[in-house]
Parts: structure tokens; C-alpha cells; sequence
């Protein structure tokens, strides 16, 4: 039996065994110090020095980025934002004129003042964005002490651990060097996963107590759907775990090596699988896992990631880039969905009770209508590259619905006047995710090209259920039978009218769900890049005749339960050799 068992979130599929190498541990305290007034303008440009260093460094990894981390350059872009970012920088600089306080004090300061910004956050994909800060501090923490990072291990396979670890930390590596990695920090969306999931290999985060555990040379074994890292394993442990490995990677090779197939069910019908996209730079991730374009693109990572509102010059770039990428595919784009658990900093948010329901999404761009105006000239603007759609998020009227396709329109009035290109036949669509926008799907047929449901919000409200709240989160069920009956009420009202539906939210890359959502039927699936191979594979294992079969029964049941049974017996008898690697594999998304 192992020595240690240690437990985690497991952040990418797979198993793996090998020898623990660290890249890093816990930061070393901050050293405070109090500098002499003649030193100040020294200590700014040690601190400036640093920073560009750190810059510098950035730019050489993105420089020489290899195919396999491609998809990681997004989140090297980001780090390079936080860089030139002047709130960070600039807090810094006013401690130590101010307070004289030594760089490394200062920095600590204005990094904690952003941190308390993120921790009002209640999404975790937003939230764990802090931990792109803290990558950054540490890195300039290193240059101001002079210490440089670890060397890369180059003895072959390791698992590689760390306190925390960026994507620039392991885009030194050669990635045949890597069997696994292994942090103390991190939650399920951090970017270790991102990266790991990018090179088909087990991730494991937010393990306590990891460096008192072991040392570099001890064997480990990562598992990557449970998150156990076991310390010392036994023979028995070894064996277990390399049988395991073997079915994984036949699996892994069937669903990755089937990629580029269409998405099309077994009796001949087909469903478009796109992605949901945070920032542009994601486009090549999503065509090498086989995607055909972009089902939803959240704009509001290219304002939060930004110290300031961005131009329409800069929006109107980034979106350009990402059409052209994906190019002839589609890119549908969201407009600016923050407020809630999404704070833009460069506005001033409201000290609301319940944001959930209040100044967000839509309403909080009719409420900042020049920031809403820059937004949707830039979308149109880009629209002459390649095929665009515009959705808009949290509708709950008609008139809201009127509302924002008048801004929209009065934008293309004014491209037409300054002779600017773009599509003049843009197809709108409405994200259904409250229930009024289901009860009106009939009424929102009429007035827009396209639905796209966004279950995670659908059945937080549907429900009345807080998923983010750990006392009711057992009653957030995506087999409900409100949110089937739901779902399908807007599958039907949409094809009655001739618009197209499809599903971005969790429900989409959910293995138990899609055989239902293949019966309503919906005419695409939209998720995370890195779960399009998984959701095809299971899209060409299913028949349309049968979801529809299943789809008829699960409308009689009458408790998620009984759903939720239907769909466990469906998935046994359909391909059970599939079963074991279903719960983490379908990832989480929308």
C-alpha cells in the first residue's frame, strides 16, 4: 500500500506513474524594508527593470512556442496584459514614493489590492484568473532577488510538481519529459488543466500538504479522475495503475484519432460541434481538436483582462483575428456579458444585494451604452472577414429583445455612412437562459436567426438553485425534469419558426445529457476546445431514432432520478467500455 495518499482536484483525464521532480515550492516571505528618500527613484527602476525583464521573457516564450503548447499562447498573452497592466505597476511605484517601501513590499501590496478586486468574483473560471497575477508576482518576485527559475529536467518522464505552476514555467520543457503534473494551488479551472489537457496528460491540483509528502525522486501515481496522487505505491498499486493507463490511452486514442470526423449519428444525422472560446487567440486549439467554429465567445475576457476600456480599434482587432482563424467556420459572439459574478474594472460596479438578478449582462450595457456602441461596431466591423454571428445574453422581454437589435441596427447605419465593410446580413440570436425567455421562445422565434441555450444559468434560475452555494448544490441537476421539458419547449419553438438552437452551457459536453439533446433535437453543441473529440465520439455512438426514443421517455419521468437512471442504463448498454472515463472527461463548460 502506499505510504502517502494524498487528494486533490483532478483537473485532466489520464493515469500516470513516475518520478517526482519539483519545479518550485511555497514562496519564501517577503522581505520589508524601509528605503532611504535618496534611493526611491533607484528602487522604481529596479522595480521597472524587473518587470521588463519579466515582459521580455514572456515574448521569447511566445517567440518559440511549440505546436503541442499552441493552444497555451492565449494565456501567455494574458500574462503579458498584467505586465504592461498600469494599476498593478503603478500602486507599486506609489508605495515606494510614498510609504518607501522596498519593490518587493510594494509589489506584494498593489498585487493584494487586485487579488481583493477578484475575490468579490463568484464564477471560478473568472475568479481563478487571480492566480494569473500571482504567476506574474512571482516571476518579478525572482528577478528583484536575482534568483532565476528551475532548470528543466531533462532525465526523461517525471511527474512534475509545484507549489503552483504557469504555462510559461512548463513551455521550457520538452513534452515528452512530462508524464503528469501536480500542484498545491490551483482549483478545477486553473490553467494547469488548460495545459495538461493540451498534452494528453493526467493533471492534478490544489493538493495540500505536497511538499512535506515527498521529495524529488519519489515514484508517484497521478490519477487523473479521482485527483489521488499516491506516494510509495505498492506493486499491486503500480500494476493496477498501469492496466488502467493502457485502456485510457486506448480509449483517448479512439476519441483524439477520430477527431476530425464528422459529428453524425449513427443513422445519419449531423450536428455541429463548435466552442466556447475565452479569448481569440483559442482558435487553433479549436480546429486541432476538430471543432468547425465557435458557438460562443465570451467578449468580456477582453475587457477584464484589460486595466482600461478597450477601443473599438482594439476590440475590432482581436475579433478580427479570431474570424479570420477559424475562417470558414462560424464565430458567434456574445456582447459583453459582466455584472454578478463578472466585474469589469474599468467601471465602477453597483453595491447590489442579489447581482445575479440585477445590473448584469444586457442591462448593464444599456446602461454604458458608448462602451455597448464600441462593442457592436467592432463585431460588425469584423464581420466582413469571415462568418459572424451576434448573440445577445439575458434577455427577458421582447422589449429588451427590440431594445438591443435598435443599437445594433444604428451601428450598421453608421459603418454604412463612413463606407466601412461589413455583413449586412449578420444573423442575431438570443441566449435563452431565464425561464421568461423560455415561456416567450415562441414570441423570440420571430425576431431573431438563431437560439442558443445556456443551460448553466437556465437551470440555476430554473431551479432556484445557487450551484456556487456548497449547502443547496446538490440540487443543481441537469436531468431535472423542469429543464428537460424546458429545453425542449425551445428546441420546438425554434424549428417551428425556422431558427436554428444550440446548447453552449455544461449540459452540452455531458455524456448522460447529449443523447437527449440529440432527440429534441438541437442543431449544435458548443464546449470547451479540449471536449469536442469526446462529444463527437459520443454524438457517432448514438442513433437520432433512439434519443428521440429516450427523449419521449425522460419528458414521462417524473424525478431527476429516474431520468438520471434512464440515461445510466442507455450509456451501460450502449458502449460500457466507455463508462469508466465519462464523469471527468466530458469537462465543465459554459
Amino acid at each position: 500500500m502506499a505510504r502517502v495518499t494524498l487528494q486533490g482536484f483532478a483537473a485532466s483525464s489520464g493515469f500516470a506513474i513516475g518520478p517526482a521532480y519539483f519545479l518550485n515550492r511555497k514562496p519564501a516571505p517577503v522581505p520589508h524594508t524601509l528605503i532611504p528618500k535618496k534611493k526611491i527613484d533607484a528602487e522604481v527602476a529596479r522595480l521597472e527593470k524587473a518587470v521588463r525583464e519579466v515582459s521580455a521573457e514572456l515574448e521569447e516564450t511566445l517567440e518559440n512556442i511549440s505546436p503541442e503548447f499552441e493552444s497555451s499562447r492565449g494565456i501567455i498573452d494574458s500574462h503579458l496584459l498584467i505586465c504592461a497592466d498600469p494599476k498593478l505597476k503603478g500602486e507599486a511605484e506609489r508605495h515606494i514614493r510614498e510609504q518607501r517601501q522596498n519593490a518587493e513590499w510594494a509589489l506584494q501590496e498593489s498585487v493584494e489590492l487586485v487579488a481583493a478586486l477578484f475575490q468579490q468574483i463568484e464564477a471560478p473560471y473568472i475568479r481563478e484568473r487571480i492566480q494569473d497575477v500571482f504567476v506574474v508576482f512571482e516571476k518579478i518576485m525572482k528577478r528583484l532577488s536575482g534568483k532565476g527559475g528551475r532548470q528543466p529536467h531533462e532525465g526523461g518522464q517525471s511527474v512534475l510538481l509545484a507549489y503552483d505552476i504557469s504555462p510559461s514555467d512548463v513551455l521550457v520543457y520538452k513534452p515528452d519529459n512530462i508524464s503528469a503534473i501536480v500542484t498545491e494551488q490551483g482549483g478545477r479551472t486553473a490553467h494547469t488543466g488548460i495545459v495538461a489537457r493540451s498534452l494528453h496528460i493526467p493533471a492534478v491540483v490544489g493538493v495540500s500538504g505536497l511538499e512535506a509528502a515527498l521529495a524529488d525522486g519519489d515514484r508517484v501515481i497521478v490519477d487523473g479522475f479521482s485527483g489521488v496522487v499516491l506516494v510509495d505505491p505498492s506493486e499491486e498499486e503500480m500494476e493496477a495503475c498501469a492496466a488502467k493507463q493502457k485502456q485510457f490511452s486506448r480509449f483517448q486514442n479512439v476519441v483524439l484519432g477520430s477527431a476530425a470526423y464528422p459529428a453524425e449519428t449513427a443513422d445519419g444525422v449531423r450536428v455541429d460541434v463548435l466552442a466556447n472560446i475565452d479569448v481569440t487567440s483559442e482558435g487553433a486549439a479549436v480546429l486541432e481538436n476538430g471543432g468547425i467554429g465557435a458557438g460562443l465567445v465570451r467578449t468580456e475576457f477582453g475587457y477584464i483582462a484589460r486595466p482600461v476600456s478597450p477601443t473599438e480599434s482594439e476590440l475590432f482587432a482581436d475579433y478580427r483575428e479570431l474570424v479570420k482563424a477559424l475562417s470558414p467556420g462560424q464565430v458567434t459572439f456574445r456582447t459583453l456579458d459582466v455584472g454578478s459574478d463578472k466585474k469589469y474594472f474599468g467601471i465602477a460596479g453597483l453595491d447590489e444585494e442579489n447581482p445575479a438578478m440585477g445590473m448584469r449582462s444586457i442591462r448593464y450595457c444599456m446602461r454604458h451604452q458608448p462602451l455597448f456602441r464600441r462593442q457592436l461596431r467592432a463585431l460588425l466591423r469584423a464581420s466582413a472577414f469571415g462568418k459572424v454571428e451576434i448573440l445577445f445574453p439575458f434577455i427577458s422581454g421582447l422589449e429588451e429583445l427590440r431594445l438591443a437589435k435598435s443599437f445594433l441596427k444604428e451601428a450598421q447605419q453608421e459603418l454604412a455612412a463612413e463606407g466601412l465593410p461589413f455583413d449586412r446580413n449578420i444573423p442575431v440570436g438570443v441566449m435563452i437562459e431565464l425561464p421568461s425567455s423560455v415561456h416567450l421562445a415562441d414570441v423570440f422565434a420571430n425576431e431573431v436567426d438563431f437560439f442558443s441555450i445556456g443551460t448553466n444559468d437556465l437551470i440555476q434560475f430554473t431551479l432556484g438553485v445557487d450551484r456556487g452555494n456548497r449547502h443547496v448544490a446538490y440540487l443543481y441537476q441537469s436531468l431535472h425534469p423542469a429543464v428537460i421539458r424546458s429545453i425542449k419547449h425551445v428546441a420546438d419553438s425554434a424549428h417551428k419558426a425556422g431558427v436554428t438552437v444550440s446548447v453552449c452551457g455544461e449540459m452540452a459536453a455531458d455524456p448522460f445529457c447529449i443523447p437527449l439533446l440529440l432527440g429534441m433535437p438541437v442543431d449544435a453543441l458548443s464546449v470547451s476546445a479540449q471536449s469536442i473529440p469526446l462529444v463527437k465520439h459520443i454524438v457517432r455512438r448514438n442513433a437520432a431514432s433512439r434519443c428521440r426514443e429516450l427523449l419521449a421517455e425522460a419528458m414521462r419521468c417524473p424525478s431527476t432520478h429516474s431520468i438520471w437512471q434512464l440515461m445510466l442504463d442507455h450509456s451501460c448498454s450502449s458502449y460500457p467500455e466507455d463508462m469508466p472515463f465519462f464523469t471527468t472527461l466530458s469537462g465543465s463548460d459554459g
